[in-house]
């Protein structure tokens, strides 16, 4: 997947910092969906540099909230901001990485992959219109599957989540009534189920629920060795989820062109294309209250742009292409200023 390659060091980039070399507090906090791999980034660069990260997984809208209030360093949303928005607050934004949003089920003999659902039938499981496991729409879809006559129970998100912007804008994508009814945003009213904070309480509920159906950032579903189901995708092909099938989702993807770098990758064409794929962002202030944790910050994710490639794809997350890391950090150095308007971060090739 030479798209997606890891960004390597030699001959790259490197970060000086223009702003005092002081020990700085780096503070973040949001996307639950960016959480497994912002961990894992986050005790090699502890243990690499001997400099701490605190990210607190408490959603995108808090993330948002959060940042837009100065309160902590960096923001994550797996929902881009609009320019309006990131102007009215002096934010930037770039993406970190891209991943997939599964549906994960537990229904009794049934096995990952067993399981095939195309977008109406998802939309109707979660609008309350299909309450069981044997219904026609699903039996089908999969004829040579044996269906339980279980009752769904629908598990959703109970906090402000970019994950569920992503699957709701999937459904409000292919399923007309979803889209007039419900809508697409980080909070939705939902018609149907329980409520769980996070990905991971999404992830617990649906483990020890008989019959449940959720949706979680795929690193959860293998973490917690869910049963994920196959979604019929924009080509009328069958996917699971794969690492191979998120980067289709974002191959033609133009970043650079998209103002904020706010790609929407859900519902894209492929017959390899896994149908709810999205970035994660993080969001910084133009001007930040303390250019010494923005400039640590900003090493951080530089570090892991260069390293963290191979840690995200044992996580089953796609690295940003290089082309894309460059644009980037052009963004950091041009945009991202002291008090006297100097730039916090400069680029050496």
């Amino acid at each position: 997947m030479q798209f997606f390659r890891t960004f390597t060091a030699a001959g790259l980039i490197a970060a000086a910092a223009i702003a005092p070399g002081v020990a700085a507090d780096i503070s973040g906090a949001g996307s639950s969906f960016a959480y497994p791999i912002y961990a894992k980034w986050i005790e090699a660069y502890k243990k690499e540099t001997g400099t701490a990260v605190d990210y607190r997984s408490v959603g995108s809208a808090d993330g948002i909230r959060e940042v837009q209030n100065k309160e902590i360093t960096f923001g994550a949303t797996d929902m881009p901001l609009g320019v309006r928005d990131l102007d009215a607050d002096g934010l930037v934004q770039f993406p970190t990485v891209v991943a997939g949003v599964v549906a994960v089920v537990n229904i009794d003999g049934v096995k990952p992959g067993d399981l095939t659902l195309d977008g109406p039938a998802l939309a109707k499981i979660f609008l309350g219109e299909i309450k069981s496991w044997n219904d026609a729409a699903i039996r089908k879809l999969n004829p040579n599957t044996r269906l339980p006559s279980q009752a769904i129970v629908v598990v959703r998100r109970s906090d402000g989540s970019g994950t569920t912007f992503a699957f709701t804008d999937y459904l409000a994508k292919v399923s007309l009534d979803w889209k007039s009814k419900i809508g697409s945003t980080v909070a939705v009213e939902w018609p149907t189920g329980i409520g769980a904070n996070g990905n991971e309480g999404v992830a617990n509920s649906v483990a020890r629920t008989r019959g449940a159906i959720g949706y979680v950032e795929y690193a959860y579903a293998t973490q917690h060795r869910l049963t994920y189901a196959k979604l019929i995708n924009r080509d009328g092909k069958a996917v699971a989820p794969t690492v191979a099938a998120f980067a289709a989702a974002a191959a033609n993807a133009d970043w650079e062109a998209t103002p904020g770098f706010g790609v929407i990758l859900t519902n894209q064409a492929g017959a390899g294309t896994w149908p709810i794929a999205a970035a994660t962002f993080v969001l910084m202030h133009k001007q930040p209250n303390d250019p010494a944790a923005t400039v640590a910050a900003l090493k951080f994710f530089a570090w892991t742009f260069v390293k963290g490639g191979k840690m995200a794809e044992e996580l089953d997350y796609v690295p940003m292409p290089a082309k894309v890391v460059g644009a980037v950090q052009n963004l950091w150095a041009s945009q991202i200023k002291d008090p006297s308007g100097k730039p916090v971060y400069a680029i050496s090739r």
